[in-house]
């Protein structure tokens, strides 16, 4: 029997968790789990259990416990695709996206090749004004002007993208703005549609019939605290990527119809305690042709770089939080509900709701006065529905950051299953590799699981292998940039 270890002496928690790691009877399979994780910050532990069965037998070909593992539990990635939350799963998050947006552009993962010879844009569309902002104006030449406040900003000023006169900035407009932003864009893409039927003097259901529009958008946020959108938009012919759109279908005509549609498309937002705002675009926006064959200033590799580059990206550009403010025990009431029924002052938030004091977030007053306006625009009744405190740490922007239509390529979920058929394919030839019995073809195989959810994270022990793996995994990196490895 193994005598349990004196510690004691070991200062480091991460240390002493090693070494009890060290001390199991599968440290190995303690060192494979983490690796397998490719650096993750925050895996999800689960414990449950996977049966496989021969149908036709009730055989039992494989089973699963998470209770055979050392540790007790199985690791498994976050999926959490922002960067500032988890490098690892992000940058897994990013390639398949830009492989979604590419194979929109020029063809692959079962879309036709013939899509990089439709019209292609690559369009930009702007929040309004709500007030003037520090920013670095440019003369026709490209160099720097002095802003109104008189100076000439570095690019990396601090006060870039705030307001000139706070006191005076329409911060309620801001982030309702933010908040039906979302909104904003699926209103532009059905006017867009109508503003290229009218301009091509034609019917919409005429255009319909001979045209489709396919799209994918991704949300970035202005250093002013606002979202804007970088959209692919693609002419297609009535079935779709595999047949052409018609010749009338040009760039010229997208290019009028998105200006048509920006123009045009409104929300209108009532309230007693705001007034009646009017939703609507800016009136800055760009209209780029995506390059057919690549020797243009935006081809497809770039234009799909770009998109998933800010697909990872949260509000933390903005200069806000990565994390939610929404006190978890009372869920943003401030209060909870006693044994009695009565309702008890939270005692964790001492009633405000909030996770911690808005005064103490370590942002910028600009950033700040946005968070502390969705907070409290989301408490009245009129805005109850878009949960404004909720989403006061993304300064009320609660759209989707990437979206596509239906028809424009394939799906993050289809790009997730080639992956785990590769593999489940990789793992059958180890087996085949270790003389293992394989699957035959014609059996059919049934599988049945449970898992219970029970925490985020690793042990202080594991965390330390998983350190080094995001070590190894940069130093690789970096040698494959320089050329001493192959890429």
């Amino acid at each position: 029997m193994r005598r349990p270890l004196d510690l004691r002496h070991v200062i480091s928690p991460g240390l002493r968790d090693l070494v009890e790691l060290a001390n199991t009877d599968n440290f190995d399979r303690v060192t494979e789990q983490v690796r397998d994780l490719r650096g993750c910050t925050s895996p999800v532990n689960l414990h449950g259990w996977t049966i496989t069965t021969d149908q036709t037998t009730n055989q039992v070909v494989r089973s699963y416990r998470s209770e055979d593992e050392p540790s007790g539990r199985l690791l498994t990635t976050c999926g959490n695709r922002r960067a500032s939350r988890c490098p690892a799963c992000s940058r897994l998050y990013a390639a398949d996206t830009y492989h979604l947006i590419k194979a929109g552009l020029s063809g692959g993962k079962n879309v036709a090749e013939t899509v990089r010879d439709h019209p292609r844009a690559f369009v930009t569309l702007t929040a309004p004004s709500f007030g003037p902002v520090h920013n670095r104006p440019t003369t026709d030449a490209g160099k720097p002007r002095p802003c109104s406040c008189g100076e000439t900003h570095a690019q990396d000023a601090p006060e870039l993208g705030t307001p000139l006169r706070p006191a005076h900035y329409d911060y309620s407009g801001a982030v309702l703005w933010n908040a039906h932003a979302g909104a904003l864009w699926a209103r532009f893409t059905t006017y867009l549609r109508r503003a290229l039927a009218e301009h091509l003097g034609m019917t919409q259901k005429a255009l319909n019939a001979a045209l489709r529009i396919s799209f994918a958008k991704v949300a970035e946020y202005q250093q002013r605290g606002l979202v804007h959108f970088h959209a692919v938009v693609r002419f297609d012919g009535p079935d779709g990527h595999t047949t052409a759109p018609p010749a009338w279908a040009t760039f010229d005509a997208l290019q009028v119809a998105v200006g048509l549609a920006i123009e045009r498309a409104r929300l209108i937002v009532e309230s007693d305690a705001v007034g009646e705002r009017v939703i609507r675009w800016g009136d800055r926006f760009k209209v780029d042709q995506i390059s057919a064959l690549g020797d243009g200033e935006l081809t497809d590799a770039k234009v799909a770089g770009y998109v998933a580059k800010y697909a990872t990206k949260n509000a933390e550009g903005a200069g806000t939080v990565d994390r939610t403010l929404v006190c978890r025990p009372c869920a943003g009431r401030g209060y909870v509900r006693g044994p009695d029924g009565f309702r008890d002052l939270c005692e964790d938030c001492d009633g405000t709701g909030q996770a911690e004091p808005l005064t103490n977030l370590a942002v910028q007053q600009h950033a700040r006065q946005m968070i502390r306006t969705a907070w409290a625009l989301g408490h009245l009744p009129e805005f109850a529905h878009l949960k404004l405190w909720k989403w006061a740490h993304m300064l009320g922007f609660r759209g989707h950051f990437s979206s596509k239509s239906r028809a424009y390529s394939t799906t993050l979920g289809a790009l997730r299953d080639v992956r785990r058929a590769w593999r489940t394919a990789q793992a059958e030839a180890a087996r085949v590799r270790a003389s293992l019995p394989v699957d035959d073809e014609n059996t059919t195989l049934v599988t049945a699981s449970s898992w219970t959810y029970l925490s985020s994270g690793y042990r202080p022990g594991e965390e330390l292998l998983a350190a080094q793996v995001r070590h190894d995994r940069v130093h690789t990196e970096r040698l494959k940039q320089e050329g001493l490895l192959p890429a």
